[in-house]
């Protein structure tokens, strides 16, 4: 219990940075960049000090390299949602967005129950709990979904951002133009050869994974299986496409 109350504490004090460089004006693009790279390498060193090191970690990965397409395929969509939750603090706060996105838990919650069968065989007891406390997240959610920014809001966003762009001298009409959503006024920049090496580089490693990949042992209910799935890709497509019309993904 102290350890889940202290990784939630530190997962909610690292949404700090998350503002600041919102405030003054940085997409969300560039920051989940910046961000991974710093994430990957901590859960290095954590995962080399507890292996023993490179020796040790090497050999924990070729042991389980037939489930690591999968793990990394869970990542890929983690980083995806992640993207959205950015948006979400950048555009409409953290008080609002990271809330709202949270209610991953309930999307969660019907793949357990639905696709793995989580709770078959439970009490009628235990469903209630369960769904009746994912009822009150949804509520909750909705309830801070309809909770409007104020005009008084929009002021101290605006000096917020203010005192950001003095502090660090940047350009007054960059930052109003990436609060905004608009296009900052910046030359287009062309694909380089480096964008297209990544690009292609990170494909190849996970083409080469899923060529060595298992599929694992698992009783799942096909039946929901697809609908969910279905539902999944239209919100990403959907949501990502309304970004896009509003945003340009600024």
């Amino acid at each position: 219990v102290a350890a889940a109350l202290a990784a939630g504490a530190l997962w909610g004090t690292m949404y700090i940075p998350y503002r600041k460089a919102y405030l003054s004006g940085m997409n969300p693009l560039a920051f989940v960049t910046f961000f991974t790279v710093g994430e990957l390498g901590m859960m290095l060193s954590l995962a080399l000090g507890g292996s023993g090191g490179l020796s040790g970690l090497v050999t924990q990965l070729s042991a389980a390299r037939d489930v690591l397409f999968w793990l990394m395929l869970g990542g890929f969509v983690w980083v995806l949602g992640d993207l959205f939750q950015q948006y979400a603090a950048k555009y409409v706060g953290i008080s609002r967005g990271i809330p709202l996105s949270n209610t991953n838990q309930l999307w969660g919650l019907a793949w357990g129950l639905l696709v793995f069968g989580e709770l078959r065989g439970h009490a009628a007891a235990t469903y209630g709990q369960v769904i009746g406390g994912s009822l009150l997240m949804a509520l909750g959610a909705v309830a801070i979904a309809l909770a409007s920014a104020t005009g008084a809001e929009h002021i101290r966003w605006q000096e917020a951002a203010e005192r950001e762009r003095a502090r660090y001298g940047i350009d007054p009409a960059y930052v109003r133009a990436a609060l905004a959503g608009e296009g900052t006024g910046g030359p287009s920049r062309q694909r380089t050869w480096l964008d297209w090496t990544l690009v292609v580089g990170a494909t190849a490693v996970f083409v080469a994974f899923g060529f060595i990949a298992r599929v694992p042992n698992l009783a799942l209910s096909w039946g929901w299986v697809v609908p969910l799935t279905l539902a999944m890709l239209v919100l990403l497509f959907g949501t990502g496409w309304l970004l896009w019309r509003t945003t340009r993904f600024n």
